[in-house]
């Protein structure tokens, strides 16, 4: 590359030269020329009497100084110098730039007829020139200005405090938000929608008028939105004891976005995923999916907005924390069970692949490069479970105190992860001095347990180890405070009691020490232990389980998660067994009494059927890759696909009573409805693959009433090859390619198909009339499936499949780098896999490197990659 991108770092944090009490803005819209004037009041803080103001892509028209023109600045690559300030005065700043022009999405662009903005991570600097870091916090006022007939709704953050109408049929609309923020929560949008308006009574009294913005048409698809936020607002007063601070909450569901959602200010901006929801068009997946990221919006209002991050760097202190709110929100909710499974899948899953991978970082990083790519499973998910982690060691009681605390000191300031940790610990009188390191230490820790039982003394001894293994820049790692939830059981499944020299012992073992013994006494008979229950931390767990054991906590385990994974365990074990045997050349083998504890589970009485359909839901080809240092592809898929096979041909009787007893003629968005889909979808995966299968999965499809049950028979047709499955996908190609949001899951199915030639399916379906590169949502669904969840064919030793994705990698580098920022990722893992392999997924990276104007997103994962 020409210039080559720097990293920074967060030891090198300076505070501002500058602090900008309030920016007053006007945006007079137009498709290629749109005039942005930026008016602020600007104080110098340091000696400093220049100013450095951040810009990108900007066409300076106009700067003033307290009125008068100023000719001494500098225009820079990235952003402009103005010299020779006085204290304090009054910055006038005009700007041009062109919306439609903006493919990165980042900024100010047209999404379809509309313009919308993304600011964060550093966006408003391709709007005008500013102070773009999180740590200048300012009161905005923004005019927009636009066509009346093309762009009815003109909306920003806060309050509307004016409107009007101008010549030329144009008209405004000023707005103002009291709450001083950092430029990456700006938002403006200018389009013509339909509304869903709803009102919000807040514990004081206040009420706050809701409304969400959808594209005209799509009004009944808006209602669970709107229910979602309610609840949100809801819960965050009861559990919390937070309540919304402006008089309305506006959420916009755009089709072009980058991200999932945006927290900006009271105006919070959608990718339209996480908006639009009917029975026709979308799964309950769909549905929790948009609850969960609806509250994670809202929560930000507090835990990112009023309290909001000093530096990038800190990024984890509202990611972190309003994840872990969400996942919350959602166990109150809904099956809490169900929601800790599904969040340790991904922690297990991806996350840990992302702490053994050359991107691995802390959840606090020390260095950055672009500050896109620390968008990351590793700050959010793994931040989430640090967070609750001083949950698992305060206590909800004390854990409150500390949030309490935490925004006494800390509203309306930008704030460390530190300062959270320091409010946890003064609130609770909890020594977490030792667990800050979680911040700072990259890596999954290894815990290893070994247990002794003396009948003579009627003790029961555990002995813990942990290590962490060494990561790009990190080779020395320092033992971590480490939560384990633990519980002893006797024969019967009575839990017993822990003591330890007679006195009781709390069920949360620290673990601070590389290895340390823990000694149980009235123990008379040797028990079974439930360990890392709740996933306490995020660790991987060793410990000597037998069949025997497994089956037991399966059955007896009083807490669900801890069931659920004594069957993730058992089935891992075998899984690793027969990969062994596979890649030898041996046969799949699964004893009976193995798939005898999975059917006592099917036909378990007690038990919900969402928590059934997770039990007998297999390992990810994904997580079991993370079982190893070097991956075998084809021994992996073929263990899994067998033994969902073998699972399928034992289990057949009791998988189709399930199937054709949980039918409901209804679609009800409700909890223990979705459970039962859940379960009798999961049995109709199995029976695909028996020799009724492909009469079960096209009667499902034909009869479907709703889009989960569709999608269910589709996916199910896909993963077993059916021969229904070519005509499922062209009846529902037909009747929904006009929607490309419904068609983003048909678009996934092909990108996951593992027939021979999926590829080349794969490059027909980019010519379909609803696919579009410049769709990020249609981009993740074709390429990224292919590329995340189509193992054989991705990796195929044609080296095709990699030789495809540096193809598209190469053209969005140019056209939006941080969607493929978001796409190379399974490709900078190449040394896990077999010199063959290595070698082909080298040459792509390095033809990336090679570019002259690679993008800084790719440009830090591609060389951290080949670096290792």
């Amino acid at each position: 590359m020409a210039n080559m991108p720097q990293a920074k770092y967060r030891k090198d944090y300076q505070s501002p030269s500058h602090t900008i009490s309030n920016i007053n803005l006007t945006f007079d819209l137009y498709d290629r020329m749109t005039t942005v004037s930026a008016i602020s009041t600007v104080k110098q803080l340091k000696t400093e009497t220049s100013l450095y103001l951040d810009g990108e892509g900007l066409q300076l028209k106009e700067i003033q100084i307290s009125g008068e023109n100023w000719s001494n600045y500098e225009e820079l690559d990235a952003g402009l110098l103005i010299h020779q300030l006085p204290e304090e005065f009054e910055l006038r700043i005009i700007t041009e730039i062109s919306p439609i022009d903006n493919t990165a999405l980042e900024g100010l662009y047209k999404s379809g007829g509309a313009f919308c903005t993304q600011c964060e991570a550093e966006g408003f600097r391709r709007i005008t020139y500013y102070m773009d870091r999180p740590d200048v916090l300012a009161t905005f006022t923004t005019k927009v200005v636009a066509d009346q007939v093309e762009y009815p709704y003109l909306l920003s953050n806060g309050n509307k405090i004016g409107e009007g109408s101008l010549a030329n049929g144009r008209h405004w609309v000023q707005w103002q938000d009291p709450h001083p923020k950092p430029a990456y929560l700006f938002a403006l949008v200018a389009g013509n929608f339909d509304v869903l308006r709803d009102v919000f009574t807040t514990k004081s009294g206040r009420n706050v008028d809701l409304e969400i913005f959808v594209d005209r048409g799509n009004l009944d698809r808006a209602p669970h939105a709107m229910t979602s936020l309610i609840n949100s607002m809801k819960w965050d007063e009861e559990r919390f004891g937070l309540e919304y601070d402006l008089d309305i909450y506006m959420v916009v569901a755009v089709d072009f976005f980058n991200m999932g959602a945006m927290e900006n200010k009271g105006l919070n901006v959608f990718n339209s995923k996480y908006v639009l929801a009917n029975e026709k068009t979308a799964t309950d997946t769909d549905y929790l999916g948009i609850e969960a990221v609806i509250g994670h919006e809202y929560f930000h209002n507090w835990t990112g907005n009023r309290v909001t991050c000093r530096d990038w760097f800190q990024l984890s202190l509202k990611e972190g924390l309003t994840v872990f709110r969400d996942q919350e929100f959602s166990s109150d909710l809904g099956s809490r069970a169900v929601n800790r499974i599904n969040n340790v899948r991904v922690v297990r899953g991806a996350q840990f692949a992302e702490d053994a991978s050359p991107m691995s970082h802390p959840i606090r990083p020390e260095k950055v490069i672009e500050m896109n790519n620390f968008y990351t499973l590793t700050v959010y998910e793994k931040g989430s479970e640090v967070i609750r982690m001083i949950h698992t060691l305060l206590g909800e009681s004390k854990f409150q105190m500390g949030m309490k605390l935490y925004f006494q000191r800390h509203d309306g300031t930008a704030a460390t992860c530190e300062d959270f940790v320091a409010a946890m610990e003064d609130a609770s009188g909890v020594d977490l001095e030792q667990f800050r390191l979680w911040y700072s230490q990259s890596g999954t820790p290894k815990l290893t347990v070994s247990s002794v039982f003396d009948a003579e003394h009627k003790t029961f001894s555990l002995s813990v180890s942990q290590q962490t293994p060494a990561t790009p820049g990190q080779e020395e790692k320092q033992a971590l405070h480490i939560p384990l939830d633990i519980e002893l059981y006797d024969k019967h499944g009575a839990a017993i009691p822990l003591t330890s020299n007679g006195e009781p012992v709390h069920h949360v073992l620290d673990i601070k020490k590389p290895n340390q013994s823990f000694v149980f006494d009235g123990i008379d008979e040797a028990p079974i232990p439930s360990l890392l229950r709740e996933f306490s931390a995020p660790v991987k767990l060793e410990y000597d389980y037998d069949d025997k054991a497994l089956v037991f906590l399966m059955s007896h385990a009083k807490n669900d998660f801890a069931r659920w994974d004594a069957g993730q365990m058992l089935l891992a074990k075998y899984l690793k067994e027969n990969i062994a045997r596979i890649a030898d050349g041996g046969n799949f083998d699964m004893p009976l009494d193995v798939i005898d504890a999975f059917r006592g589970v099917l036909l378990s009485q007690s038990l919900e059927p969402a928590f059934i359909a997770e039990m007998i839901s297999l390992p990810s080809f994904n997580e079991v890759t993370g079982w190893y240092d070097t991956v075998n592809i084809e021994a992996i898929n073929f263990a899994l696909k067998a033994l969902k096979m073998n699972l399928a041909k034992e289990l057949e009787d009791e998988l189709t009573a399930i199937y054709h007893s949980l039918y409901q003629d209804k679609y009800l968005v409700e909890h223990e409805a979705i459970g039962m889909r859940a379960l009798r979808n999961i049995a109709l995966s199995y029976l695909a693959f028996t020799e009724t299968g492909n009469q079960l999965v096209e009667q499902q499809y034909r009869s479907s009433n709703n889009m989960t049950d569709t999608i269910a028979a589709m996916t199910a047709a896909n993963s077993a090859e059916l021969e229904c499955r070519d005509a499922l996908m062209a009846d529902y190609s037909e009747k929904w390619s006009h929607d490309g949001l419904v068609m983003d899951k048909w678009f996934a199915l092909q990108g996951s198909n593992p027939c021979n030639d999926a590829l080349a399916k794969l490059k027909l379906s980019m010519e379909h009339d609803a696919f579009s590169l410049k769709n990020p949502n249609r981009t993740r669904s074709l390429i990224g499936s292919f590329l995340n969840l189509n193992p054989v064919n991705f990796h195929s030793l044609s080296g095709e499949g990699y030789q495809f994705a540096g193809e598209i990698l190469r053209e969005m580098n140019e056209s939006n780098p941080q969607v493929a920022s978001r796409l190379i990722d399974p490709l900078l893992k190449f040394k896990k896999y077999d010199e063959i392999r290595q070698s082909m997924i080298k040459e792509e990276l390095l033809q990336l490197q090679a570019l002259d104007n690679l993008a800084k997103d790719l440009f830090e994962k591609v060389n951290k990659a080949l670096e290792m």
